[in-house]
């Protein structure tokens, strides 16, 4: 092992010479890189080899060549660099090389490879890391991507990334996503050789020597790509990825209506098609008409067309009459009407328009439960809070099952002090299960804090411990303590906390939020804190080391603390806590009594 390193060591002689030579780096610091290059060649040298090894001495080797690039730019030096930067580049891939090798299925490791060759402009190198990499890794459709992106966009080589594609396909015949790619591609290309045939043309040169394939030029490799893609993958989705490639090249006409057609024809019946066809009418409307020259013209073109969206919006919920074809149209209304206008008429016609159809939705029992929260916010917004009210009580009525629908109701009650929220309340309860139902108690109890008296207030607390689910009976008694407390005082918080400590289950916060109020008090007693740890430390002193420890502080620095209980608090603490645990309570031990803590 050593004859190899000192062979390697050996090896990079001539680069430190030519550093130190050429004034870049001084005796010293090249004393200190032989020194570090030394210690990692030992370790890459072992039987038993690590990644992060290697992985430390590539990036010590980047680093390097980061350092000589300052160096050169800052003293304006540019030559030697053959024999400097080319020699650290080359053991910077062999040393990926030997760790790609050794651990295969690191993608990560591929990637970084990938990285360097780019940073530092390796294309032949580059080349071969793709073409050994997509061999060991041909199931990733990501990589086939990037290595013909590479192709075509940094190597200008269309054939090369074409026959990357179509290797990728002979894996992947099913992956829309190499589709996509694949079909971006050749439209880039047709539109790249369109555009030199322009110039050509344009310097009056012979076109016949370039020979430009007219079946390229029309783009005829994408409808070849299309008609192929269509047979294997189905779905809306890909088909309408493929339309918005398409609509970002001037020549694809033909191409974008060989798409819809197909659209139109094999997903008549579904919302995304509709979705599409409706929003393409705003479009339209801005190809067709000259650019308005004033603000009443604008905004009458502007509602001309948005009116052409909702038409056919309209024939799509008459065909297609699902929750998610009124979904699409309720989203398009909320995105118009949430555009920024400096018309006022504009704005209100928007108003109108998706209100009359979140209604139109409602009557039809299709509105999803999730969009009625939308609409009561767009009719308290605009004042219109008896309608606020009724749409919420026709919600309940449909999902009266749903604790979200009942929560907005109550929301709209509230907000609106309204005299029947307590009926409503009850009502809910009726209708929901146990389980899940703490939003709502939650909701109750904070209004009752605002609208009730304390005696109310506080009957509403010890029968909401009983209503919900036990794991949601946690959150109920830390409100209640912290209610009591703002309401009743110190006595009155005591009082509560007796009552509760025992009532399983309990939360860690609950007994912090009981030290901290004790700690707030002129005349904070150690007995009571000691009741409280130890409580808490019954139910969580096996998973919490912070806990213990606090508790050691405490008796350390309380007027009333007893320092001689610290000892028997941490041998405590080694018994009851959890492996994981007792290394963390160890070292925070120790800081707390060397004082760091």
């Amino acid at each position: 092992m050593a004859e190899r390193v000192e062979q390697r060591l050996e090896d990079r002689v001539p680069e430190l010479e030519q550093l130190e030579r050429v004034g870049l780096f001084t005796h010293e610091e090249i004393r200190a890189v032989l020194k570090k290059a030394t210690a990692l060649e030992y370790k890459i040298q072992r039987r038993a080899l690590r990644k992060e090894d290697f992985i430390n001495y590539i990036q010590y080797e980047i680093n390097l060549l980061e350092l000589i690039k300052k160096r050169r730019a800052r003293t304006g030096y540019s030559f030697k660099k053959e024999e400097i930067e080319s020699s650290i580049m080359h053991r910077v891939h062999s040393l990926f090389k030997r760790a790609t090798g050794k651990w295969k299925e690191d993608v990560q490791l591929w990637l970084s490879h990938v990285a360097f060759c780019k940073q530092w402009n390796a294309k032949h190198q580059l080349s071969k890391v793709f073409s050994t990499m997509l061999a060991i890794h041909p199931n990733k459709p990501a990589l086939w991507i990037m290595a013909a992106k590479w192709e075509m966009e940094t190597r200008l080589s269309s054939e090369s990334a074409r026959h990357l594609f179509l290797r990728a396909l002979r894996f992947h015949p099913e992956c829309p996503k190499l589709y996509q790619e694949y079909f971006r591609m050749e439209l880039m290309n047709a539109e790249k050789q369109r555009k030199e045939k322009k110039e050509l043309e344009r310097a009056k040169m012979n076109l016949e020597e370039f020979n430009y394939s007219e079946k390229i030029l029309n783009g005829e490799m994408a409808h070849i790509i299309y008609r192929d893609a269509a047979q294997k993958i189905k779905g809306v989705e890909f088909h309408l990825a493929l339309l918005s490639i398409a609509k970002l090249f001037d020549f694809t006409h033909d191409l974008q209506k060989e798409i819809l057609e197909s659209l139109q024809a094999e997903y008549a019946d579904n919302p995304l098609t509709w979705d599409y066809m409706a929003r393409r009418e705003l479009e339209l409307g801005s190809l067709k008409s000259t650019e308005p020259t004033t603000k009443q013209m604008k905004v009458s073109e502007m509602t001309q067309r948005e009116e052409r969206c909702c038409a056919v919006f309209d024939e799509a919920v008459t065909a297609v009459p699902t929750e998610d074809m009124w979904k699409c149209y309720i989203t398009f209304c909320l995105e118009r009407y949430n555009r920024k206008t400096n018309s006022e008429e504009l704005k209100q016609k928007r108003l109108e328009r998706t209100l009359s159809v979140f209604s139109k939705a409602h009557e039809s029992s299709l509105l999803p439960e999730a969009l009625y929260k939308q609409w009561l916010q767009l009719l308290l917004e605009s004042s219109l809070s008896q309608k606020a009210a009724e749409v919420a009580e026709a919600a309940t009525k449909r999902f009266s099952l749903s604790v979200e629908i009942w929560q907005l109701r109550l929301q709209v009650l509230i907000q609106l002090k309204s005299d029947n929220v307590t009926q409503c309340f009850e009502e809910a309860f009726k209708h929901v299960k146990s389980k899940g139902t703490l939003p709502l108690w939650t909701l109750w109890v904070e209004w009752s804090e605002v609208t009730n008296s304390k005696e109310d207030t506080e009957a509403l607390y010890q029968r909401s411990l009983h209503a919900v689910a036990p794991a949601e009976s946690v959150t109920m008694k830390e409100k209640y303590l912290d209610w009591a407390y703002r309401s009743g005082g110190y006595k009155k918080v005591r009082r509560v906390f007796t009552s509760l400590h025992e009532s399983r289950p309990l939360s860690l916060d609950f007994f912090r939020k009981m030290i901290e109020i004790e700690k707030e008090q002129e005349s904070c007693k150690m007995l009571h804190l000691r009741e409280y740890y130890e409580r808490a430390l019954r139910e969580f002193g096996s998973a919490d080391s912070d806990l213990w420890l606090e508790y050691i502080k405490e008796e350390l620095s309380h007027p009333q603390g007893k320092p001689e209980n610290s000892a028997s608090i941490h041998w405590r603490a080694m018994k009851m806590l959890q492996e994981d645990q007792v290394e963390d309570f160890i070292s925070k031990y120790t800081l707390l009594q060397t004082g760091h803590i």
